[in-house]
């Protein structure tokens, strides 16, 4: 079923440098902080994607490049990062990519992030994925795999500590930290970590409420709740004391190259 779509799928050339980025399987891989990195190249550059988790549907401009115009309830978590992040970028999330794509041209964006976008066979794009590896390669219900890399598909296989690097920097360490977050494959967080009183892994995307917060931070008798910069952007109003596990990657310059020259083709 999904090579039949695949197959019977036109890429339509949206007239602008497009570039997803993404993995095959389900849960995290990183891509957040490797878009991040990507984006961070480039001027008049928009960031897409869906928005999971938000209390919203349809299409929001989260950011035009110089103001934050939605909260974090709107554009969900993963934007809301992007717009930290990345400040000078164009950040919109929608469900129809190739609506938004055009809205981030009209205001301005010469190349446009796809976060996530394998699947979307019918825009002309770049494709980057995110090596995985899993001792189960079969697809869902039975396996963690969304779809195949599929024949005369070209895709960018990037794989971790060889084309980017991650990098930690742990921002106001206290002496008695309890890790909270609300990522997908939580534990892939374990080597970066320091000594934490409690982990407390909640559901990916996850809204957080202040009251489980002051629990966890009570029971505990924790200073401090340590963070990533997914969960960061959705409780740092509540107020409580929080420590941040702020995560980033840097990116062989051959990848630089790669995207360049498929500009260079397409322009």
């Amino acid at each position: 079923m999904m090579y039949l779509r695949f197959i019977n799928k036109t890429a339509q050339d949206l007239d602008v440098d497009i570039v997803s980025v993404g993995n095959l399987s389900v849960g995290g891989s990183g891509k957040t902080p490797l878009v991040t990195a990507l984006a961070l190249k480039y001027e008049n550059v928009a960031i897409v994607l869906r928005g999971y988790g938000r209390n919203s549907s349809g299409l929001y401009v989260i950011s035009d490049g110089k103001n934050i115009l939605e909260d974090v309830s709107i554009s969900g978590d993963e934007a809301m990062v992007y717009v930290r992040k990345v400040p000078k970028a164009i950040v919109i999330v929608s469900e129809d990519r190739k609506k938004a794509i055009k809205k981030a041209k009209e205001m301005g964006a010469k190349i446009v992030f796809l976060d996530d976008a394998y699947s979307k066979h019918d825009i002309k794009k770049l494709d980057i994925i995110i090596d995985v590896k899993s001792k189960n390669s079969s697809c869902l219900p039975s396996g963690p795999f969304r779809e195949r890399l599929w024949y005369k598909k070209e895709v960018v296989v990037l794989k971790d500590n060889f084309d980017f690097k991650r990098e930690t920097q742990l921002k106001d360490k206290c002496d008695k930290m309890s890790l909270v977050t609300a990522i997908a494959r939580p534990k892939r967080l374990d080597k970066f970590l320091p000594e934490v009183v409690s982990k407390n892994y909640f559901e990916d995307h996850h809204s957080f409420t202040k009251d489980e917060l002051e629990d966890i931070l009570k029971k505990d008798g924790s200073d401090s709740l340590l963070v990533t910069y997914k969960d960061f952007v959705k409780v740092e109003s509540f107020g409580l004391p929080l420590s941040l596990l702020d995560l980033e990657v840097k990116v062989n310059e051959d990848i630089f190259k790669i995207i360049e020259d498929y500009r260079a083709k397409e322009n």
